[in-house]
């Protein structure tokens, strides 16, 4: 049986604000059912506050229109994510004042609230489930599509597993892949590699020009950005099995969805600003693609295969490519930049339980 999948479009067939996208999110939010299942309830909405210099994150438009048809709905709801504060969202307009709800970081201020499940997929073995999450009654996993150099893209499921728990079951997760080698010939010491870290995980020894690259594994979430900026590429993995690290996104999603009554998560991706690499990276490239709209689906499955069945390569806009880097010209667009096929990870996802990739598009004009 296949899913609903709500499209709202960004194409527009006359000069009026009914026809723009932000009227249109309203009317689909009055489509989805969520009125009556947020009701009497504490709604958490998931998001990514991004970092640094980003500015391909949920524009707050959106982001006000759904807390207040939340709160317009009988529900108390607040954004949250991880690390909040140290991204200080209120450079993207993320505030209080601009959002109509608290902006919390979901293992609080000190990021020690968590519950933890124990999962069993090889190396994989704790789903730290944030606290804020695990509490709330009801969550939005309201996701910003993008690709991304570990999964291939990054949209719902990559909200909940990479956002939804601690640095220890992010380390676990990408741990799937390999660790880190350094190759101390190839290095030149340009230190790169050093401030890419988000988590102050790496350093060099001492000795100029000839220390030796040092990480500090409890700090490190195996992110790679490390090894994702390193010119000479000194920096790489003992194994790479992204096939692994797919299947661990989906066990941890399907952890964190678990701790919710039946019913009790809803997920809506946006398609806009769709760039080659995640938001966390601190800053934004020209995008992949024009932009698409926003979909919305009580399938998680569903919704991830609409969205990347939606960015199709003969929509590619050049300036979102690295100048002088070629596609690899094999599969999704994804796959061609990232090399990693992005409809594993919704093998995974179906392999787990989470739903199906049969889904049925209603467009909402």
């Amino acid at each position: 049986m296949s899913a609903t999948v709500l499209f709202s479009p960004m194409a527009y067939s006359r000069y009026e604000a009914s026809q723009t996208l932000p009227a249109k999110f309203s009317r689909m939010l009055k489509k989805t059912g969520l009125a009556e299942k947020v009701k009497g309830k504490t709604v958490a909405i998931k998001m990514h506050v991004g970092d640094g210099i980003t500015y391909s994150t949920i524009p707050p438009v959106f982001i006000r229109i759904l807390t207040d048809f939340i709160k317009e709905n009988g529900g108390d709801c607040f954004i949250t994510d991880h690390y909040v504060y140290q991204r200080h969202p209120e450079r993207r307009g993320y505030t209080e004042n601009n959002l109509g709800c608290p902006v919390l970081d979901d293992c609080g201020h000190l990021g020690k609230y968590f519950y933890t499940k124990e999962v069993d997929y090889k190396t994989f073995k704790h789903v730290d489930v944030a606290g804020l999450i695990h509490d709330a009654d009801f969550m939005i996993d309201f996701s910003h599509v993008k690709g991304h150099g570990s999964c291939g893209f990054g949209g719902a499921c990559k909200n909940i597993a990479m956002g939804c728990v601690t640095d220890r079951t992010r380390h676990e997760i990408h741990a799937l892949e390999g660790g880190l080698v350094w190759d101390k010939d190839k290095c030149i010491h340009c230190g790169k590699c050093i401030p890419a870290c988000n988590h102050h995980a790496n350093s060099f020894s001492e000795e100029k020009n000839q220390g030796v690259y040092q990480v500090n594994y409890h700090h490190c979430t195996m992110c790679q950005h490390c090894l994702k900026v390193c010119p000479v590429h000194a920096i790489t993995l003992d194994s790479h099995d992204y096939a692994d690290f797919q299947m661990g996104m989906a066990v941890c999603t399907k952890a964190v969805v678990d701790t919710f009554a039946p019913g009790n998560v809803y997920y809506i991706n946006v398609l806009t600003a769709i760039t080659a690499l995640c938001d966390c990276w601190g800053m934004t490239t020209p995008s992949l693609v024009p932009d698409i709209g926003i979909m919305a689906s009580d399938d998680i499955v569903a919704i991830e295969r609409a969205s990347i069945d939606a960015i199709k390569m003969e929509d590619l806009i050049p300036a979102g490519i690295p100048q002088g880097m070629e596609l690899s010209g094999e599969g999704h667009l994804f796959q061609q930049l990232h090399g990693k096929n992005p409809f594993v990870q919704l093998d995974c996802l179906e392999k787990v339980g989470l739903g199906t990739q049969e889904y049925e598009l209603v467009t909402v004009k």
